[in-house]
């Protein structure tokens, strides 16, 4: 894509606001939302930097934010490619305090992400990915191509990973059928990264999540050689629907066939 590092600037940009508030010694305050999750400065100034940012862009599509107004299903409905953007992945991370959020920004294309930046601000991580071309990672000043693991599901001690705040008895049914999994908690769409990065081999998410929280992962995740498919069905996420609510699902890496 040719506004690849303009769509990291903007990213990087939209991190250093979240920090500043972060940082900020008054300490973070925040709002509930109607849904009752929380919403905070860092939200809403980051959400207005990265639109502004996308609407100057020379090629301009609509944008779909978990902190714009939402758009009716008639209007948006008839998008063949735009803009996907969570502002502030993890927000209840960003108020624990521990690191593990994002800023997502994805482009989807007739229901698919095709082009996806993820930055991770306290970490100073950059990690993005286009639809055919791999995915990347971005830290300490070098750039990487970064592969999801090679596995078996039969393999001892893999990496699962498991939301600080959605392990329920679904989940934990599900890890039942890995031998001696290794479980490892992390916030925000990390989880995806952790497999994209080679860190981790399954990301098992049985608990309500919507599209912008999934969708420039899911991207870098699918580049990388990983998968993310319906936790009922085996099919993949689609976007764009009527409802925004994603359906349950599981992200791998790459994964061989049982007995093969």
């Amino acid at each position: 894509m040719n506004f690849l590092n303009e769509i990291k600037q903007i990213a990087r940009e939209a991190g250093t606001i979240i920090m500043e508030v972060y940082e900020a010694a008054e300490g973070i305050v925040y709002d509930k939302k109607d849904d009752d999750s929380p919403l905070t400065k860092a939200d809403s100034l980051a959400n207005a930097h990265i639109c502004k940012g996308l609407e100057a862009l020379a090629t301009k599509y609509p944008i779909i934010s978990e902190e714009n107004k939402a758009i009716p299903y008639d209007d948006r409905k008839s998008y063949d490619r735009f803009w996907m953007v969570d502002p502030l992945d993890g927000t209840k991370e960003f108020i624990k305090r521990n690191g593990e959020f994002t800023v997502n920004i994805a482009l989807i294309e007739k229901g698919t992400p095709i082009f996806g930046v993820v930055y991770a601000p306290a970490l100073d991580e950059m990690y993005w990915a286009e639809k055919g071309a791999g995915a990347f990672c971005e830290k300490d000043g070098s750039s990487e191509k970064i592969k999801a693991p090679k596995y078996s599901p039969e393999d001892k001690g893999l990496g699962i990973v498991c939301s600080r705040s959605h392990l329920n008895r679904e989940t934990e049914e599900f890890i039942k059928d890995y031998t001696e999994p290794n479980l490892v908690s992390k916030g925000s769409s990390l989880k995806f990264l952790m497999l994209a990065s080679g860190k981790a081999h399954v990301y098992p998410r049985i608990a309500p999540t919507m599209e912008w929280d999934t969708a420039a992962a899911q991207v870098i995740l699918e580049e990388s050689g990983g998968s993310v498919v319906q936790f009922e069905t085996g099919a993949p996420l689609s976007y764009n629907k009527e409802n925004l609510l994603n359906p349950y699902f599981v992200a791998y890496a790459q994964r061989a066939k049982v007995g093969a």
